[in-house]
């Protein structure tokens, strides 16, 4: 309950800065601080993560995948678009920058499916990848989120950009 609190805290704080005009100015963003304060309260904001390898991914390098989300807040978080980098030990083997064509609702306290991202590179290349798949775990080693808080049904909320997110072990399959 208390990782909950300080999360709540920080998340209505960002809210506060990113909307006064001194945040729009140079000075250090609410994003990295959101981000730090996930990242210390080690609240992993990934279920999962399902890759798909198919024929062609040993040819292009190219993979899809989908992940759950989680909402650890009692206000709904609508998903925009997800930057990434995963990995293991700090080595990068899989990285993406997608927009949702529909953005992914988050409810309260719950969880929601991300559906198909296309395009996700394997930066070692897919044969190189293939010696990770027993693991059955990636690390995600930044993540770049933009999301709108206290959505109601996906539409409107509060557009924030979270940045530098961390997360370790996070079950692949």
């Amino acid at each position: 309950m208390a990782r909950f609190g300080s999360l709540f805290f920080g998340l209505v704080a960002a809210l506060f800065v990113s909307a006064s005009p001194a945040a729009r100015g140079l000075q250090p963003t609410p994003a990295n601080l959101l981000g730090e304060i996930i990242n210390a309260l080690q609240i992993g904001l990934v279920t999962h993560i399902n890759a798909t390898i198919t024929l062609d991914t040993l040819t292009t390098n190219l993979l899809s995948i989908e992940f759950g989300a989680q909402n650890p807040l009692i206000f709904e978080l609508t998903l925009d678009s997800v930057t990434s980098t995963a990995g293991i030990n700090d080595t990068v083997y899989a990285t993406f920058n997608h927009t949702f064509a529909k953005p992914v609702v988050v409810p309260p306290l719950g969880t929601a499916n991300s559906g198909t991202v296309d395009n996700v590179l394997l930066t070692q290349g897919a044969i190189a990848s293939l010696d990770i798949i027993p693991l059955g775990y990636l690390d995600l080693l930044n993540v770049d989120i933009n999301i709108r808080a206290l959505t109601i049904n996906g539409k409107l909320g509060i557009p924030l950009v979270i940045s530098g997110l961390h997360q370790k072990n996070v079950s692949t399959t």
